[in-house]
């Protein structure tokens, strides 16, 4: 079996932070090391992101003043800043409840942006486990990790980055209080040129999910839309999948949804286009839903 699926979905795999990187970005990736100095970002801008979103259940999280304070800090590189109002990060970041002291479980996380987030939001207390398919080091870089991270992880000290496939993943069972996924569950119809789903099975994520889980914890998913009734095959083919299969998936595995948000809606999307057409890149209609592991 070839392991690395480069005919067109390797770059569509780092769609882990949304999309594949544009030649600008690439080169912001590259030098990210040389932006660690960035400039704060603008306390109004934030604000604006957060009052232009309605979460649901919001009230309830309280969490905003730590997301804040993570988004504002004056050593986050420029090219993450820029994204935080077309992801609607603060937003995002609220709705998991995520707070101090917390262990994370950051599925697909690509070259880092909601990584470094929930490193600052966790604190030294807490830990996060930037988990990605050892397949993506073919085409994100070391350079790219070592910016993010530190040469020996020191940047970032909280953060243990891995390599496994979503159906072995290489953390303790019973020891993640937040898994987050965002934009990817789709990935998992994605094929390589032999037809061959390669980053695991499907019919076994989410009971791993579910094994690394406290009792208690939460599953946080996002990812882009496709209408209603599409067959699970969407998500190899637009990219895209309709949030009943994730849903399906998830309570088969034995969660139950908590809440979902319609903060990142978007009703002019057109689900027959690929998320990587140029119409609707970067503001397609996407669901977040949040699933809890029963306490026992």
């Amino acid at each position: 079996m070839k392991n690395l699926f480069l005919t067109g979905t390797a770059l569509l795999i780092l769609g882990a932070c949304g999309q594949p990187p544009a030649p600008e970005e690439k080169a912001e990736a590259r030098s990210m090391a040389q932006e660690i100095e960035a400039k704060p970002t603008a306390p109004d801008t934030i604000e604006e992101t957060v009052k232009s979103t309605k979460m649901v259940g919001a009230e309830d999280i309280g969490n905003r003043g730590e997301v804040m304070m993570a988004i504002q800090a004056h050593d986050r590189p420029k090219a993450d800043a820029k994204d935080d109002k077309i992801r609607k990060a603060a937003a995002v970041l609220e709705f998991t409840g995520m707070w101090p002291g917390m262990t994370v479980v950051e599925l697909e996380a690509g070259s880092g942006y909601y990584t470094e987030l929930m490193s600052r939001i966790v604190g030294k207390d807490g830990k996060v486990t930037m988990q990605n398919p050892g397949s993506f080091d073919a085409f994100i870089k070391p350079e790219v990790f070592e910016a993010r991270l530190g040469k020996n992880g020191e940047r970032l000290g909280n953060v243990t980055h891995t390599r496994s496939n979503f159906d072995a993943l290489d953390v303790e069972t019973g020891t993640a209080d937040i898994v987050t996924w965002f934009l990817g569950p789709h990935e998992l119809w994605m094929k390589n040129e032999d037809g061959e789903l390669t980053l695991g099975a499907p019919d076994k994520v989410y009971g791993e999910i579910y094994r690394v889980l406290k009792p208690g914890g939460k599953l946080v998913l996002l990812d882009h839309k496709a209408a209603p009734g599409s067959p699970v095959t969407t998500g190899g083919d637009t990219h895209r999948i309709d949030p009943a299969h994730v849903q399906a998936y998830a309570e088969k595995a034995g969660f139950t949804l908590e809440k979902t948000s319609n903060i990142l809606t978007n009703k002019a999307d057109d689900y027959s286009l690929n998320v990587f057409n140029p119409k609707v890149r970067r503001e397609t209609d996407r669901f977040l839903h949040m699933y809890v592991k029963p306490k026992k």
